[in-house]
């Protein structure tokens, strides 16, 4: 079978499309109509967005009422994570805790983490849970990589049986 060639006729630019007059008058009264509206734009360190609740931030650890780590270093959360940017080394803990296990390492590399959610719903001690927080930043690299005490830092502590994210 032979493919067939189709002709495409264009029309030769007019001489009002070749002056660009009508362009340059078409782009001034856009924007003397947008100087009129509302503005939109936000002095971002001082004014911050209104994060909507279904969100997902930065994963965080949080503590119990008693200021008692959650995490009982299962790694559920590790397993589940699609690009593997959890790592968890878990140990025993003297006795007289609430739990018989911690992490003894809990690190996040928030440069691999795609914010997806499922830590969040593989952890059986709601221990991690999706913060509000969307401004991440730093000087380094290593930075990002951030480490147990620092995820208990930005998690705080959450009352018991409350699912939904309340900013501190």
């Amino acid at each position: 079978m032979a493919a067939r060639v189709k002709t495409v006729r264009r029309r030769r630019a007019t001489f009002w499309d070749r002056l660009y007059l009508p362009a340059v008058l078409k782009g001034l009264s856009i924007t003397f109509l947008r100087m009129f509206q509302k503005k939109v734009t936000m002095q971002y360190p001082e004014e911050r967005w209104e994060v909507r609740d279904g969100y997902r931030g930065a994963p965080v650890l949080v503590k119990d009422d008693e200021g008692r780590p959650k995490c009982v270093g299962c790694s559920l959360c590790e397993f589940v994570c699609p690009p593997k940017a959890i790592f968890i080394v878990p140990e025993e803990l003297e006795p007289g805790n609430k739990v018989e296990r911690g992490p003894a390492v809990f690190n996040i590399n928030m440069l691999r983490c795609i914010y997806c959610g499922l830590c969040e719903e593989a952890c059986p001690e709601e221990a991690i849970f999706m913060s509000k927080e969307y401004a991440l930043y730093a000087e380094k690299r290593s930075d990002l990589i951030f480490e147990k005490e620092t995820l208990y830092e930005l998690g705080g502590i959450r009352p018991q049986g409350v699912k939904k994210w309340k900013d501190k």
